[in-house]
């Protein structure tokens, strides 16, 4: 059963999202056909790596907190998962992304390299929490966004400003936890520089930077962003 919902969008300030030992039962009961479908994929994409990510249950959104409980799978289960249509509805990917909100209102968005599972897809700086992302037994997502932001675009912390609250997107099989992340520079700027950085990369993980022209003020700038990310995930569906 396919657990895609209406799209909601929740302003939260605080994200409880705990740690917990749990078997999924979709990846134990289709181990042999999701080590086939990796396999597949590997042949298309040598460079994909079964790593350990994490995925989350039992979202709740109360007030201005988000609260949900999040297990560790491998990531060829969670590839077969979303390239099957989501086929379990009681788990979702939910992770932190970036929004480089510029001087002059754009935004900021990168495309992924071809030999990425996201090939030619245009996001925000984001990516599956892994177990690099564990602190205190809870995900830390403002860590994870922090570290994506980084590999992907050589911007560091001090390098811009955070807003202390998140735009949480939720779509049942997804769950993006949009942190608005201001930059002191024009966005034709900051598109060069990052695409300095992208060249100095042996393999950068994306291929393309693209700007969206939106406004000062992020209540105009939110519907762009939004329509933007709502373009780009839910293209995540094969």
């Amino acid at each position: 059963m396919n657990g895609t919902r209406p799209p909601a969008l929740h302003r939260v300030s605080r994200l409880d999202l705990v740690v917990e030992t749990w078997a999924w039962p979709f990846a134990e009961a289709r181990r042999a056909d999701i080590d086939a479908h990796f396999s597949e994929k590997q042949r298309e994409k040598p460079t994909l790596w079964n790593g350990r990510v994490l995925l989350g249950r039992n979202p709740v959104f109360s007030g201005d907190r988000l609260s949900a409980s999040y297990f560790e799978t491998d990531f060829a289960s969670f590839l077969a998962w979303r390239d099957w249509g989501f086929p379990d509805a009681s788990v979702f990917n939910g992770f932190g992304m970036g929004a480089l909100l510029c001087a002059d209102g754009a935004l900021v968005l990168g495309e992924m390299g071809p030999h990425t599972a996201n090939a030619g897809r245009i996001y925000f700086p984001s990516g599956t929490p892994d177990l690099d992302d564990i602190r205190d037994g809870a995900v830390d997502i403002s860590g994870s966004v922090t570290r994506e932001l980084e590999e992907e675009t050589g911007l560091a912390p001090g390098e811009y400003d955070s807003e202390p609250h998140w735009y949480c997107f939720y779509t049942g099989p997804t769950l993006a936890m949009i942190r608005v992340l201001r930059v002191n520079m024009p966005g034709d700027d900051l598109r060069e520089r990052i695409e300095r950085n992208l060249a100095s990369q042996r393999q950068p993980e994306l291929s393309a930077i693209h700007v969206v022209r939106s406004a000062r003020d992020l209540n105009s700038a939110m519907p762009r962003f939004v329509t933007a990310f709502i373009e780009a995930q839910l293209a995540s569906r094969p």
